[in-house]
């Protein structure tokens, strides 16, 4: 009876070929990556997403209804939810990108609650979740270059938005490299645990960085 023990293997490697990927363990995890912790993230980035979605849908339905409303997020001519609406980049797939976070949003909380009741998700799932961050993070990216070197308006809502994509990828991606979710080496698993962190706040640098320099008539007047 107790052979099956005796031959089964947690190590992280391992436990990804399984059907199950949970559990691995603990001590060869770093903590961000384990699955409890990594669910907070998931539910922080969900919840802050999904609030800011709700706020810019609840904005579009007001120009809706009166075009001449002044959406709460419009500081001056540069820092305007309303004026990036009405740019094509804000219906990007032929309807409004609101939609997407409104539904994806709360996907991500359910996706989360279910990480944190700590029952065991398989690998698929987990790459699932890879892409549906990959493609939040690019799109994302899309839209900030749009915001600040086409458009040349700002969407405060929209920004809160990035800011929540951006920290639900790099964990994720971490995440996942460091699991072997996603096929690495052993020195670019050491490399993702070590400076995650570090790639996200470079990130945040750049982004913030382009701002400040290509708006900063916009934060005087």
């Amino acid at each position: 009876m107790s052979a099956p023990t005796a031959g089964r293997d947690l190590s992280p490697e391992a436990a990804e070929e399984t059907s199950v990927e949970e559990p691995v363990t603990p001590g060869r995890v770093p903590h961000f990556a384990r699955q409890r912790p990594f669910g907070w993230w998931l539910l922080a980035t969900g919840l802050i997403g999904t609030v800011a979605s709700f706020l810019l849908l609840y904005e579009r339905v007001q120009l809706w209804e009166n075009p001449d409303h002044i959406t709460a997020c419009d500081v001056n001519p540069w820092v305007s939810c309303g004026q990036v609406m009405e740019s094509w980049q804000a219906s990007s797939f032929g309807f409004p990108n609101i939609f997407i976070g409104v539904v994806a949003f709360p996907v991500l909380v359910a996706v989360a609650v279910t990480v944190l009741s700590g029952v065991g998700l398989p690998r698929w799932y987990y790459l699932g979740l890879q892409a549906a961050a990959t493609f939040a993070f690019g799109f994302c990216v899309w839209l900030w270059y749009s915001a600040v070197y086409s458009i040349g308006v700002l969407c405060p809502y929209c920004m809160i938005v990035w800011a929540a994509v951006i920290p639900f990828f790099v964990v994720t991606t971490a995440r996942n490299f460091t699991t072997g979710t996603l096929p690495s080496s052993s020195s670019a698993k050491e490399l993702v645990t070590t400076w995650w962190w570090v790639v996200l706040v470079l990130i945040f640098l750049g982004i913030t960085a382009s701002i400040l320099l290509n708006f900063s008539y916009a934060f005087t007047v």
